[in-house]
């Protein structure tokens, strides 16, 4: 029986969103996907949202709230290290932990990746994920991501190093 996924809806960051970028930014499990060294304030936070042009071209990164019609914000899906003369981007997302495993990240992923490829002629998108995280590298090989690479002792976390998996998706209509 196939997983019945909810309607979701990608947006632009609201203020109103502070507090759900707050459990994100500040979740310090979190902190060792990214590059953060330490938590963020509501005031980096509101003036993140406030100065951000939401143009991946201009900022060099796009973060999206995932939505979901009756709930509100349930998660936040990122393009960053964006490479305008390589036509590549970096991808992230995270979902609230009790809206998981309900397909609500694969199809932010779909939208996200339809956006990327059809308007803004992205050539590539990848994502680092921990090699023993075996749901992310199941959601994204899922999704057609491919593995790329292996990084040995690529991220501190603070109890040691963890190898990392890089994949890779190209856009169909850019594969020779």
């Amino acid at each position: 029986m196939e997983k019945t996924v909810p309607p979701i809806r990608l947006r632009a960051p609201e203020p109103e969103d502070l507090d759900v970028m707050m459990l994100f930014e500040n979740d310090e499990d979190q902190w060792e996907n990214g590059i953060a060294t330490g938590p963020y304030s509501r005031y980096q936070l509101k003036q993140y949202i406030g100065q951000s042009t939401n143009d991946l071209y201009t900022d060099r990164q796009l973060r999206l709230m995932i939505e979901l019609p009756q709930t509100g914000v349930v998660g936040i899906v990122d393009l960053c290290s964006f490479d305008p003369r390589h036509n590549r981007a970096e991808v992230g997302v995270m979902v609230l932990e009790e809206y998981r495993h309900r397909g609500i990240a694969s199809e932010a992923l779909r939208q996200l990746e339809h956006h990327c490829f059809s308007r803004l002629g992205i050539h590539q998108l990848y994502a680092y994920v921990h090699a023993d995280n075996t749901h992310s590298l199941h959601l994204f090989t899922a999704l057609g991501y491919v593995r790329a690479g292996y990084l040995p002792h690529w991220i501190y976390t603070g109890r040691g190093y963890k190898d990392v998996c890089l994949l890779q998706k190209l856009s169909s209509s850019s594969v020779e």
